[in-house]
């Protein structure tokens, strides 16, 4: 199958079966997805969704953020992942907020970056969940599907190559939804370890499928959501 038959029968599921996705991390304003989005790098959402709480009771805008340091930070998140670093790029992210940027989250990828915690990846999950721009932010779901899948090519080894690769083909409409598909479905069904390919509604047009059990095996869509 072609790479653009597959992003076509990709784009054609979802948009019919899953118009309007969502991330499922939890957050009222552009501050605090960015704080969750930071704090979800190598961990889970619900983890996450778990600790929001009580850090943002404790500093519930970017200048309380800015005026604690670390320390103050560190045991509203000392379950997750990282929490020594995070802890410091949550401390400066605050002070660059309210001292660059008057506060507010910037909607522009290049001053996303500037912010500490914040690279390419989480700038794109701002820029495209709050501001609703076409940008593609890859995490390993989104690097592992987009390779399994058959999207992008063998020698996209890199987010950024990955990213380029997929808004190729991604009408710029779509592409802030088609990040939240990817991840989505790679969280719940093309899982890592052990691809849930039976019940797998893309199996069709599916690179790995159709490597390891022929094009014409059988299986069990999932149904219309």
């Amino acid at each position: 199958m072609r790479r653009a038959d597959r992003f076509q029968y990709f784009l054609d599921y979802f948009t019919t079966n899953f118009p309007e996705p969502k991330t499922e991390l939890v957050y009222g304003n552009p501050y605090e997805l960015i704080v969750a989005v930071v704090l979800s790098a190598q961990c889970t959402d619900k983890r996450v969704n778990q600790v929001m709480p009580p850090l943002l009771a404790q500093f519930p805008t970017a200048a309380h953020l800015g005026a604690a340091s670390a320390d103050d930070i560190f045991p509203f998140i000392s379950s997750i992942s990282y929490p020594n670093n995070k802890a410091k790029h949550l401390a400066g992210l605050g002070r660059m907020l309210t001292e660059d940027f008057g506060g507010e989250v910037p909607s522009q990828i290049d001053e996303l970056q500037r912010l500490p915690g914040v690279g390419r990846k989480t700038a794109n999950v701002v820029a495209s969940v709050i501001y609703n721009q076409p940008a593609m932010a890859v995490d390993t779901h989104v690097f592992r599907l987009s390779h399994r899948i058959g999207l992008v090519p063998k020698t996209a080894t890199t987010p950024l190559a990955v990213e380029k690769a997929l808004v190729r083909y991604i009408p710029v409409e779509l592409i802030n939804r088609a990040h939240h598909w990817l991840i989505l479905h790679g969280r719940y069904i093309c899982v890592a370890r052990s691809p849930k390919c039976s019940v797998c509604p893309l199996a069709t047009s599916c690179a790995y499928f159709e490597k390891h059990f022929g094009k014409e095996a059988a299986y069990v869509p999932l149904p219309e959501q």
